[in-house]
């Protein structure tokens, strides 16, 4: 992350970061994340984008899409005690990642005090799973697909029954999360999960659209206008409460 006023190489180009965006003339780097407040409410939404590929402590190749949890946390944190932030809305279209870095940043969107919308576009793969389900409310476009498996490893592991006993810890912290934030039961999650007839080269399910709001895992098929009108109606339920 850029310090404000500090110059950075970047592919041969000089880069003033002013505000706390990177900037060269009008192009801005930016995380995926951004405030919209030209609604009729006239409410501070924050927008933020989980996509491509959930990247932890190890960093992906230079042309891999990826979301980094050290970019999102402090964000995330930023939205919490920032008093002008009515919400956050997430969009999603991730084929998931490190385990540990997409459970953390589930956990601490599922623990904000202000009403939180997801919106599943495209994918929620793997740990996009617990991510897709982490809000107040959920929504799956009719064509988004949810990919539900076992944890996998990379590279080389140890077959002893100690690290097998990790896994399925870890296993159960995944299912125990989902299950906590959404209305899918455990027996049917796990069902999916090591589902061993749907595909052909792994153990899993493959959900489209309105067969994850059948199973549970999502609240409404729906786009962006019905997830605003939801993220709305949340701030306006919560607003008149506090009166």
């Amino acid at each position: 992350m850029f310090e404000l006023g500090e110059e950075k190489e970047m592919k041969g180009e000089n880069v003033m970061c002013q505000e706390g965006k990177c900037e060269k003339g009008t192009c801005k780097i930016e995380f995926g994340q951004t405030n919209l407040e030209e609604n009729e409410y006239g409410y501070k939404i924050h927008l933020l984008n989980i996509i491509g590929e959930i990247e932890g402590h190890q960093c992906m190749g230079p042309v891999t899409k990826t979301t980094k949890y050290e970019h999102v946390l402090p964000e995330l944190a930023r939205v919490e005690e920032d008093s002008k932030i009515d919400g956050l809305l997430v969009l999603l279209n991730t084929v998931g990642g490190d385990v540990e870095a997409g459970l953390a940043i589930a956990e601490m969107i599922a623990s904000l005090s202000v009403p939180v919308v997801t919106l599943l576009l495209g994918g929620g793969h793997s740990i996009g799973v617990p991510l897709s389900v982490c809000g107040n409310c959920s929504f799956i476009v009719p064509t988004a697909t949810m990919v539900i498996h076992p944890i996998r490893m990379n590279g080389t592991v140890l077959g002893v029954k100690q690290n097998y006993e990790y896994i399925d810890r870890m296993q159960d912290r995944i299912i125990s999360f989902t299950c906590r934030n959404s209305n899918i039961k455990e027996h049917v999650l796990k069902g999916l999960m090591f589902n061993t007839t749907e595909l052909t080269k792994d153990v899993g399910s493959v959900l489209v659209g309105k067969e994850a709001v059948e199973k549970g895992l999502i609240d409404h098929v729906g786009g962006i206008k019905d997830a605003f009108s939801c993220l709305y109606s949340l701030i306006n339920h919560k607003k008149n409460s506090s009166i």
